[in-house]
């Protein structure tokens, strides 16, 4: 029958001994009889069917309800057999003694939860017919405490147990006590639970519930002194009879025991001594036990040594502070913090290196340090290191000493292990010590470019490897004052300003043909990697003016040669009438330049390209330049290329380069660069890709990135507008989302469907790798159908979603008067949009790599009040030029490296523009190219206080970021 709810009912709990699992508690509502007895109707409780009875419920009885739930068979049974199973095949069929063992200390982590909160509420034992209210039971009280009794006599030893409680002894023996629960003990005794100090285990009580005693016989009693009564008396109250039981107590000492052993490695244990005794184990014991046995007397003598937990406990704590935690599962074995570890994929020096940092501390604060013997000894302390640097002609001249505790080392003989990184180094003594893990990157570029062999020496051009010393905490260095003011690049030597320079610099500017001066001073090529629009042209004329006038009473000018894109010729010329007007300029371009070298030296300065470079390679090898400049000399950025080559074969006294991208596809455009002006700077081209390109563009090697920047920090000068030309007005960014019209649409997702298929087809045979190259064929068609359909189809008559928009856009601004630059990177696109202004009669001006007239062209637009649209080719027209004149730039389609999109932007936001500039950036909704944006900030990598470094995109993209696109 079920409880009726609405009639008086109690909630109750009971005590029940289940066949198979051991005592458990069952919750019950029961009916109440009119005289509030209960009655015979009642229902067992659970958590989907309380709610019902919630009105005799507290908060106590539902979490009661939830923990006695959690043990009934059923669920039990669920929680260890996966399979669905009736409960009594369960147990007939499956459940097994080992299973049980599993089981058993489950159910009494709840039953522990449960009797503890039973206090305050009805606990009864059921009866065997399952009524639940039989007996009343009670909570004893107080805590009982329990007596150990061991009688050692010639035949035998005799062992039980005493209970006492309020100080009366109880008779528990032979009274048909249960133990309810083990860990801790739970008695019940004539209807009353009671429970232990010390947290009794209730295996050791339930022997005698019908036994007197356990009888141990002399043959075994060795063992059982060890296994048994030790332990006992670490926790509990012992009474002992035929042997003794000592108490001491001593001051504890800490101990640090290290050990290596090849097939663990390095092993750090914590101990603690009292007086003789040490101990091992950290587990929070009041009192460790040793036994000594006397064979002569045949005697055991218990020595219970008082220890310290709190005394313990917070030496454990002092050793976490400084770093050092418990090995999990391994109370005394202790590692440095994993996320500290600096094995450089090899052996974990951490714990060595932790002890050496360590010791001085350790044994300040009362710890005792031990080495045991083994196989190999190493060195704790501190690895101290001197430098002296002397200054040479071109060379630093280092002596450096390394102090290994009291051995003295020269600094060279860790070359091997430095450019190896082996981190062991042996001493004379034989004891290994470990070469700090900074070290391995704090003297690599040290060791690879130092020369000698018994004392080190480092070029010149290597002065950022010494200035990296000198800021380093690792060594102490002393230097001569007048090499301090050599790597001091902060203050730089003030020179006048060219007399006949028209115009003035600005501080910046000022600045940066200071450090020119510099330069040649020591002998140093330079790269000047200022912001596009920051005035590189006008820094290297002063320069050039200065050279004039201070060497214009040798015998010959001075003759420099600047090698730029075509693009830029007209730019120079224009700038150098401008600002120096007084150097007589040859312009070695055209098909009419002269083949010969011989009036080279009649020029001030001789103005040329890559192209020609190439091909007059000859003619211009043949003259001794005073200084040799490149331009946008992120040209020469393939080693391989015929450029490079011709370039590296021309003579000059000084080499400078300018470009403000001069890392612009991956960090390798670098190494070229900087083999131009300072050769030997970076090593081998083979060098450099294993130390730096590598992993700082495949692994983001933050540190490879850092020890780059040491090396070219000299010789790389680079300003961003946001730091110098803080005069210049502000630009904003607007992104125009446009959407496909529903024919442009449709090609679309038939050209990506195509591409997506085959890119699937290409992953599954393999092919991928090989032939990814018709995906990347793909995704640019699927650009260009963004755009414009009739980019990739002649016969296309609809319309552009994108196209559309744009034009309303620029009619608008057109309709304010303002000047706008169209950049497209797609020669097709600006043609369409060409053909559109030839139909509606708008005057614009049209730039693209096949322009021949480009003076003629940027003029019109600049001086033309009728010609407001300038449409460029982003390659053709993102550098080199100076046009102010218009406040905005739309940019067409994005390009992989947004680096190229911020040069065209400076063709407008730069030096002189007085207006407040505007971006219009216009991308196709749904398309690759939302898709290429998202992907462009994933991609980017930013080398700080270096140059910033755009990977080659293309290059760089996964088979996951090609899914991506094509989604």
């Amino acid at each position: 029958m079920r409880v009726d709810s609405k009639k008086p009912f109690k909630i109750v709990y009971s005590l029940c001994k289940h066949e198979f699992l051991g005592y458990l508690i069952e919750p019950h509502v029961v009916q109440l009889n009119q005289d509030h007895s209960f009655s015979l109707t009642y229902q067992r409780l659970f958590m989907n069917t309380a709610s019902e009875y919630e009105q005799g419920m507290d908060e106590t009885d539902w979490t009661l309800i939830k923990l006695c739930e959690e043990i009934e068979q059923s669920q039990l049974i669920k929680r260890f057999y996966k399979k669905n199973i009736r409960p009594s095949e369960y147990f007939l069929n499956i459940f097994t003694p080992k299973i049980f063992a599993v089981i058993r200390p489950r159910i009494e982590q709840n039953l522990n939860q449960i009797l503890s909160l039973l206090k305050e509420k009805s606990l009864f034992l059921m009866s065997k017919e399952g009524w639940p209210v039989e007996t009343p039971l009670a909570f004893a009280e107080h805590l009982t405490s329990v007596l150990f009794h061991f009688r050692r006599s010639d035949t035998e030893l005799r062992y039980f147990p005493t209970l006492k409680y309020d100080g009366f002894r109880i008779e528990f023996m032979y009274k048909d006590a249960e133990v309810i629960t083990n860990e801790p003990a739970c008695l019940l005794l004539e209807n009353v639970l009671y429970f232990f100090e010390q947290d009794v285990d209730g295996k050791k009580l339930s022997p005698f519930l019908n036994k007197r005693f356990i009888s141990i016989p002399r043959s075994a009693e060795q063992s059982y002194f060890k296994k048994f009564i030790g332990p006992l008396i670490e926790k509990h109250h012992v009474y002992a009879e035929g042997f003794e039981i000592k108490t001491q107590q001593y001051d504890g000492t800490p101990i640090i025991e290290f050990s290596y052993q090849a097939a663990e490695g390095p092993v750090l244990k914590v101990k603690f001594k009292y007086g003789p005794y040490t101990f091992s184990e950290i587990s929070g014991k009041k009192v460790s036990v040793k036994l000594e046995y006397d064979a002569e007397s045949d005697s055991y003598t218990f020595y219970r040594i008082k220890r310290s937990v709190q005394w313990e406990s917070g030496r454990i704590s002092f050793l976490k502070s400084l770093g050092l935690h418990p090995k999990v599962g391994l109370s005394n074995q202790f590692e440095i913090d994993p996320s500290l570890n600096d094995s450089m994929g090899q052996e974990d020096f951490s714990l060595i290196n932790w002890l050496s940092e360590h010791i001085e501390v350790l044994k300040e604060n009362g710890f005792e340090v031990i080495q045991k013997k083994a196989e190999k000894q190493f060195l704790f302390g501190k690895i101290e290191l001197d430098l002296e640097v002397k200054e040479d002609n071109d060379w630093f001249d280092i002596q450096a000493m390394v102090q290994f505790g009291q051995y003295s080392i020269p600094f060279i003989s860790l070359r091997k292990n430095i450019l190896n990184k082996i981190r062991e180094f042996v001493l004379p003594s034989g004891e290994v010590a470990i070469i700090p893990e900074q070290w391995f990157t704090q003297f690599v570029n040290f060791f690879y470019f130092a020369e000698g062999n018994e004392s080190l020496r480092l070029k010149k051009q290597h002065v950022g490897v010494i200035n990296e010393l000198q800021v380093s905490e690792i060594a102490g260095i002393s230097m001569r004052r007048k090499m301090e003011r050599l790597i001091d690049f902060e203050t730089l030597e003030e020179v006048d300003d060219p007399v006949n320079f028209s115009g003035s610099l600005r501080p910046y500017q000022k600045a940066g043909y200071n450090w020119f001066q510099f330069l040649k001073k020591y002998h140093f090529g330079g790269c000047l990697a200022d912001d596009m629009g920051l005035g590189k042209t006008v820094q290297t004329l002063a320069l050039l003016q200065k050279e004039k006038e201070d060497l214009s009473t040798e015998t010959s000018n001075p003759t420099s040669l600047i090698i730029m894109p075509t693009s830029l010729i007209y730019n120079w010329l224009s700038e150098a009438e401008k600002f120096a007007p007084h150097l007589k300029i040859l312009n070695h371009t055209g098909g009419m330049r002269g083949k010969s070298s011989v009036d080279f030296s009649n020029y001030d300065l001789v103005i040329s390209t890559y192209g020609i470079a190439r091909i007059d390679e000859l003619v211009l090898g043949d003259f001794l330049f005073h200084y040799i400049i490149l331009d946008e000399s992120q040209n020469i950025k393939n080693v391989s290329s015929k450029s490079f080559k011709a370039i590296n074969k021309l003579r000059g006294r000084h080499k400078l380069i300018l470009s403000g991208t001069p890392v612009e596809n991956s960090v390798a455009d670098l190494w070229p660069q900087m083999a131009f002006i300072n050769p030997g700077l970076l090593g081998g081209h083979s060098f450099f890709l294993k130390e730096f390109v590598v992993p700082i563009e495949k692994k983001k090697d933050e540190e490879a990135a850092r020890r780059l920047q040491v090396l070219i920090k000299p010789f790389v000068l680079r300003r961003t507008k946001a730091q110098v030309a803080t005069e210049l007005p502000e630009k904003s960014e607007k992104i125009f989302y446009c959407s496909m019209t529903d024919e442009q649409a449709d090609d679309y997702e038939k050209v990506k469907a195509e591409y997506r298929n085959l890119m699937l087809k290409q992953l599954e045979d393999g092919s991928f790798k090989k032939t990814g190259i018709q995906v990347l064929q793909g995704l640019s068609k699927l650009r260009q159908l963004a755009n414009h359909p009739r980019m990739i189809d002649n016969e296309y008559k609809g319309s552009s979603g994108k196209f559309e928009n744009v034009i309303d856009t620029l009619e608008n601004v057109l309709l304010r008067g303002h000047k706008v630059l169209i950049f497209s990177q797609f020669v097709r696109q600006m043609k369409i949009y060409a053909d559109y202004f030839n139909q509606e009669k708008i005057a614009y001006a049209y730039l693209d790599g096949a322009t021949k007239n480009r003076k003629e062209v940027v003029n019109e637009f600049r001086e033309s009040d009728d010609v407001n649209v300038f449409l460029i080719s982003i390659k053709a027209g993102g550098v080199g030029l100076n046009l102010i004149e218009a406040d905005y730039v739309f940019i067409l389609d994005p390009w992989w490296n947004p680096a190229v999109e911020m040069q065209a932007i400076d063709r407008s936001h730069r030096i002189g523009q007085s207006r407040n500039v505007f971006i219009y950036k216009f991308i196709t909704k749904d398309s690759v190219e939302e898709k290429i944006l998202a992907l462009q900030n994933r991609k980017k990598v930013i080398a700080d206080s270096l140059i910033q470094i755009e990977e080659s995109f293309v290059k760089s993209l996964t088979e996951e970021d090609i899914t991506e696109l094509l989604k």
